[in-house]
């Protein structure tokens, strides 16, 4: 899979309609057998990411290429299987009409009672999809994903409507058609979910790719440690110029300081006298995100 170069823009509607660039010229490489989270807040660029990735949408420059082949040829060719949010549930066809029908048009598919299976859905296979729980319904929208046996599985929020055993069935099972040799691509607001199951983890913000590591390396390249010291005279001045610092934000009367070295950071806090109140801590995904995602505004902001 590769994204090479892509953008994509669109008009805003009204009167005062304004061009607005979803996807800034991103290129994105991924190999057979990988698993890969893409993160992002809402208007990140994910969701048309991921309809160019699908051949839903084209972008205005750049190529987008799956298996040697533009993403309609490949979708079409059964390599290729979404489980997206959107979609109503179809009335008066059970579980196991529903996949074999969608099976039905690929050229290999999957053994309906193995795909089955693999999504959890076996129990209740025979029952309407119409009558089925949230978490049911994202068991068979898994099923449908796996009906056409792709190598490339596309999951947009896949565990959104589960509860915390049933997301864990479900990583269980994703896993399961991972280890295949196949490769996953999902988005997830989960930030948890990304770093227990993606080995590879990509970044987007305004359109464009802010890091693309695993969950040790995006948390070492923006801090991998966090100091807390609680500030005297409520000033946070110098505070980034200490050795291996590379973020301050204050928060009342206590600074919170993002560390690539926080050795070397408690060390020189504590040659300056200004260790009241100290703790360190592992930095978490989600301070790492968020230092990635933080506007310009909230960006000055950390440093005031």
């Amino acid at each position: 899979m590769r994204f090479d170069g892509v953008s994509k823009s669109f008009r805003t509607k009204g009167r005062s309609g304004r061009t607005v660039r979803a996807v800034d010229g991103i290129g994105l490489t991924i190999g057979a057998g990988e698993t890969v989270a893409l993160l992002g807040r809402n208007g990140a660029g994910k969701s048309t990411t991921i309809a160019m990735l699908l051949g839903l949408d084209e972008p205005d420059r750049g190529t987008v290429e799956l298996f040697g082949r533009s993403p309609e040829k490949s979708v079409r060719a059964g390599l290729v299987g979404a489980m997206l949010q959107e979609g109503r549930p179809i009335p008066r066809v059970t579980v196991r009409e529903l996949v074999e029908f969608v099976a039905s048009a690929y050229p290999a598919p999957m053994e309906i009672g193995e795909v089955l299976g693999l999504a959890g859905a076996s129990a209740f296979a025979d029952r309407r999809v119409d009558k089925l729980s949230g978490g049911q319904t994202q068991r068979v929208r898994f099923a449908v994903a796996l009906a056409g046996n792709p190598r490339l599985l596309v999951l947009d929020e896949p565990t959104a409507a589960l509860d915390v055993e049933a997301r864990r069935a479900f990583w269980d099972s994703m896993r399961a058609y991972a280890e295949r040799g196949n490769t996953v691509l999902f988005s997830t607001h989960y930030l948890e979910e990304a770093d227990e199951n993606a080995a590879r983890i990509v970044v987007l913000d305004r359109g464009r790719i802010v890091a693309d590591d695993s969950g040790d390396g995006i948390r070492g390249a923006v801090g991998g440690g966090l100091v807390g010291i609680d500030l005297v005279g409520g000033t946070a001045d110098g505070l980034d110029r200490l050795p291996g610092v590379t973020g301050v934000e204050v928060r009342g009367g206590r600074a919170l300081l993002r560390s690539a070295d926080p050795d070397a950071t408690v060390v020189a806090l504590a040659g300056a006298g200004a260790v009241r109140g100290l703790a360190v801590s592992r930095a978490t995904l989600e301070d790492a995100f968020l230092a990635l995602t933080a506007s310009p505004a909230e960006t000055s902001e950390e440093t005031r």
